[in-house]
């Protein structure tokens, strides 16, 4: 067996609607609304499914937790951009570009917290 790609993650998360508003702000991404009351919020060929705090959905994590999500996503977009894009919308960077490893070589990347504190990380490819 060999993995091709990540299709999606989950997110436990306090306030859906907080969430869904943040994302849609600071990243550009789409709301979507599927099945019986699921939210997702979709980007490129992705999308990041998210769980109520208390009210996940089975199968689930062992421990949901709002605030334990730490992933990076990869933007074709200068990064000095992305710094612009953020501070106008009220985004709070906690770490400025640096040097990182992505999973195909070198990037640069800015550090920030979603609304339940999940570290969000978005790169370019140097």
């Amino acid at each position: 067996m060999k993995i091709d790609r990540i299709d999606h993650f989950v997110l436990t998360v306090k306030d859906v609607a907080a969430t869904c508003e943040f994302y849609e702000r600071a990243l550009g991404m789409t709301r979507e609304e599927f099945g019986v009351g699921r939210v997702a919020l979709k980007f490129g060929a992705q999308k990041i499914n998210l769980h109520e705090a208390g009210n996940e959905l089975e199968p689930k994590a062992l421990h949901p937790t709002p605030g334990g999500g730490d992933f990076c996503l990869i933007t074709a977009t200068p990064i000095d951009d992305v710094v612009r894009h953020l501070q106008k919308a009220n985004v709070e960077i906690e770490l400025l570009p640096s040097s990182r490893t992505g999973a195909t070589g070198p990037i640069t990347s800015v550090y920030f917290r979603d609304p339940d504190q999940n570290l969000v990380e978005v790169s370019t490819y140097d």
